[in-house]
């Protein structure tokens, strides 16, 4: 697999910050592309200084090579291809075939080199959101540095000095940039490999699309009304679940490049915000909870124990986030009678159905002509129906007998006798 095979090992020039010159491209590390928005298997690293690596949901991890003591990444800044779910694709931008970009790990004390080639159609910058840098290597064009021109390759080189939870975004034309969904997670782990030891450690980041129903390619002046609500890109049912053995410790890395802040909900089980963009959380200062808010350009990580079998959901907790596509103007027809217009309506508009009059729930059970490329507001069905969910919703799926670092998924749950609701009959 093109993502997992190692780097090329010719020697690479140390360039500093500024343009690659053409006569030094044949030094730069491979720039690895995966299209598929199936979750990769974590990245066991090969060399440098070890670390128990992550999970990023629906992506992966970039791979590096060791030169002289730096370890050296190369992004691509591109147009891609983002299936959000099965049945709708959108056109985006990202990095290396995929929105969001892959995933950076590297370890506390580590030389860090990224070569960032430019494939888009406008120039572009690299920032390293809450890192801790050089002010040239900062990524603001035309404040920190030049734009990196169509066409050309930039490098950035610093030394992470500090763990924790960070991303990766443009600081160039941003608004149409970071809404054509250009991101990225990079995770910077301890330099003692016991410190914050987890068994099993998750990652996603939130974006938000405006994308019309038959469309491919998000509106990119909105500010408010957006229609997708995505982690990774991806929206229910399209989201990977977290799979998690019993007794597991476990974290969940998340930050926030939408345009409002996501109160973060997990049913079943209690958590601590253990870390943010700032760094790890002192044991002292945290406090039991169920609902971590994220804010805008904010980064968590929670973490819990697995100690509750079963299939968990989690979501963001403002309930319009968790619908795909929707229209914003539609009128509330509950207790409105329609029967009466029915039949007029239909013979203006065949195969009319009524909705709305007792909620919209009916819409989970509708099989009803979508535009292409379009997704159910509501949809998922489990094992006692229709979950009627959509954009930023998943489930976390806690097993007894999951085997450490398998991450496949285990089916439904199968409730013990006597654990279920049941219908009241006198």
């Amino acid at each position: 697999m093109t993502s997992r095979r190692e780097f090329i090992t010719r020697a690479g020039a140390a360039l500093g910050a500024g343009m690659v010159a053409r006569s030094a491209l044949a030094a730069l590390p491979e720039s690895p592309s995966i299209d598929s928005a199936a979750m990769q298997p974590p990245l066991i690293p090969h060399a440098g200084r070890p670390y128990n690596p992550v999970v990023t949901l629906n992506s992966w991890t970039l791979p590096w090579r060791m030169n002289n003591g730096w370890k050296e990444f190369h992004l691509t800044a591109e147009p891609v291809e983002r299936e959000m779910a099965p049945g709708m694709t959108a056109r985006l931008w990202g990095y290396n075939g995929q929105s969001p970009g892959p995933t950076i790990e590297c370890v506390e004390g580590d030389k860090v080199r990224i070569f960032v080639t430019n494939k888009l159609p406008e120039h572009t910058t690299v920032h390293w959101h809450g890192i801790l840098l050089p002010s040239g290597m900062d990524g603001v064009g035309g404040l920190s540095q030049p734009h990196i021109p169509v066409g050309k390759t930039y490098v950035y080189e610093f030394q992470v000095n500090h763990s924790g939870t960070f991303m990766y975004h443009p600081h160039a034309d941003e608004m149409v940039q970071m809404a054509m969904g250009m991101m990225g997670f990079l995770v910077v782990h301890p330099k003692d490999i016991n410190f914050m030891k987890v068994d099993r450690d998750f990652c996603f980041l939130m974006s938000g699309f405006d994308i019309e129903p038959g469309t491919m390619t998000p509106r990119v002046n909105t500010m408010l009304d957006f229609n997708l609500w995505a982690w990774n890109s991806r929206v229910f049912p399209g989201i990977d679940n977290l799979v998690c053995g019993l007794g597991e410790r476990v974290r969940v890395r998340m930050g926030n490049l939408t345009m409002t802040n996501h109160p973060i909900h997990i049913h079943g089980l209690k958590f601590e915000v253990t870390g943010t963009d700032g760094g790890w959380v002192r044991p002292e200062a945290r406090w039991p909870e169920v609902t971590s808010d994220v804010a805008i350009g904010q980064m968590r990580a929670i973490e819990f124990d697995a100690d509750a079998p079963g299939d968990w959901a989690m979501h963001c907790h403002k309930s319009h986030h968790t619908m795909n596509a929707m229209g914003h103007d539609v009128p509330n027809m509950i207790g409105v009678d329609q029967r009466v217009v029915q039949d007029s309506l239909r013979k203006l508009l065949p195969g009319y159905m009524m909705m709305g009059e007792r909620g919209m729930a009916d819409m989970g059970e509708m099989v009803m002509p979508l535009p292409d490329n379009t997704l159910p507001m509501m949809t998922g069905t489990g094992p006692f129906g229709p979950i009627e969910m959509g954009g930023m919703f998943t489930v976390l799926k806690i097993r007894e007998n999951q085997a450490p670092e398998d991450y496949s998924d285990p089916g439904w749950y199968q409730h013990p006798p006597g654990t279920v609701a049941y219908e009241y009959k006198p």
